[in-house]
């Protein structure tokens, strides 16, 4: 058998069924369903699925995540709202096809034992195998969230032999697993635009948009921000893609005008290989540019004592969520005006959008804030209304509910 091949009766007749019937929720019993989610990230379970996670819960519904890591604060988070967590073998980065099969077989005997009636996979590869291991088990409900194509997608991937072989492998991955899907949630207009041109849906489905994952308004309260400084606070995985390295060049440029201004970096090392190094964050702390927070649980201190936020990311970016909550808090953004950072600001309103690798641009942006902070006051102000009337995440989460033919 192929990953790309075996498909069963049972869902070859629901691929002819089409789309017919499929905005009728009457078509689905409201009895209680077992619902696997699976994702790539055990941290993000909680970070981005959480409150999603409560609702299927609350609505009666049997939840099993699965995850790769060992994160005890995570699982116990899941276990108190009622969540199953099961470990699965998954390496997030690499192209290792050994140990991309141990994982797509792991869920295959998961879902054979536990029999879920609705698989709920997102990022790359957790759509790929539960996508492909649902399928050959004839499980008709699977429900997909692109919260990103994944970095092959980007023009960052580049054009070679080797990127082209790449991705025309994982068009070919995309095209199986998704094939006869119930619904297929996109971020941004980029990913469903790739989407429709290598063809990754079978028969009359198109992808349905949602505004990213969303963001807990209570949570993530409005703040006034400080006087004085300004503080620009960037809040990302520590990956040159995510434009630290620019983030850094921009600050020295601006410090010769506001040597007081401080410019700080939350996030976690990562072993992706546009990873930055911890030499790198120590060189820039002893130059006296940078001040690297480590990492947190809860970023929501940080965010209340910055002036703004600042993602300059040239990553293949669904949403950012540190974005979200830095809208919701009340803080003007300067972004790239790449998919998905775009899709956070309204420029000139509640921030301003740069070029992707522009140092200069995003150097000008930062200046702009800092000489007016009654400007950027003003601009987070719309940032928290932008939150509330786009992201809020028991809209999306209604929409997500909507579109697997869920009621509460």
């Amino acid at each position: 058998m192929t990953l790309v091949e075996k498909v069963p009766r049972a869902e070859a007749e629901h691929i002819a069924e089409g789309s017919a019937g499929r905005g009728s929720a009457a078509r689905f019993p409201q009895q209680k369903r077992v619902i696997a989610v699976v994702a790539s990230l055990t941290a993000s379970l909680v970070i981005f699925r959480l409150e999603l996670l409560k609702r299927l819960v609350a609505a009666g519904h049997d939840v099993i995540a699965f995850a790769p890591e060992h994160d005890a604060r995570v699982e116990q988070e899941l276990a108190q709202i009622g969540v199953r967590f099961i470990r699965i073998p998954m390496a997030r980065t690499g192209l290792n096809p050994l140990e991309d099969l141990r994982t797509f077989w792991a869920l295959r005997r998961h879902f054979s034992r536990l029999k879920p009636d609705i698989v709920l996979p997102y990022t790359m590869k957790p759509i790929i195998y539960a996508g492909i291991a649902a399928r050959t088990l004839g499980i008709r409900e699977r429900c997909f969230l692109v919260t990103g194509l994944g970095y092959i997608f980007s023009e960052a991937a580049g054009a070679s032999l080797k990127a082209k072989a790449i991705r025309h492998l994982c068009v070919r991955l995309y095209r199986t697993a998704l094939r006869g899907a119930r619904v297929v949630f996109v971020y941004n207009d980029a990913d469903e635009n790739d989407i429709r041109r290598y063809r990754m849906l079978s028969g009359h489905l198109s992808p349905t948009m949602i505004s990213g994952s969303g963001v807990d308004l209570d949570h993530f309260a409005f703040s006034t921000p400080p006087r004085g400084g300004p503080t620009f606070l960037m809040v990302a995985r520590l990956l040159r893609d995510k434009g630290v390295v620019e983030y850094v060049e921009a600050a020295r440029i601006v410090r010769r005008s506001f040597p007081n201004a401080r410019f700080q970096l939350l996030g976690h090392f990562d072993s992706n290989p546009t990873a930055i190094s911890r030499e790198e964050i120590d060189a820039w702390g002893r130059e006296g540019i940078l001040d690297y927070l480590g990492t947190t649980v809860d970023v929501r201190p940080y965010l209340a004592a910055c002036n703004a936020f600042v993602l300059p990311s040239y990553y293949r970016e669904g949403i950012p969520r540190s974005i979200l909550e830095a809208l919701a808090t009340g803080r003007p953004v300067i972004t790239t005006d790449l998919p998905g950072c775009r899709d956070t600001v309204q420029p000139g309103k509640n921030g301003l959008v740069v070029k992707a690798r522009d140092v200069a641009a995003l150097a000008e942006a930062m200046t702009t804030v800092a000489k007016n902070p009654d400007l950027a006051e003003e601009m987070g102000r719309r940032s928290r209304e932008l939150a509330e009337t786009r992201f809020d995440v028991h809209m999306i989460n209604r929409m997500l509910f909507d579109g697997m033919h869920l009621t509460d």
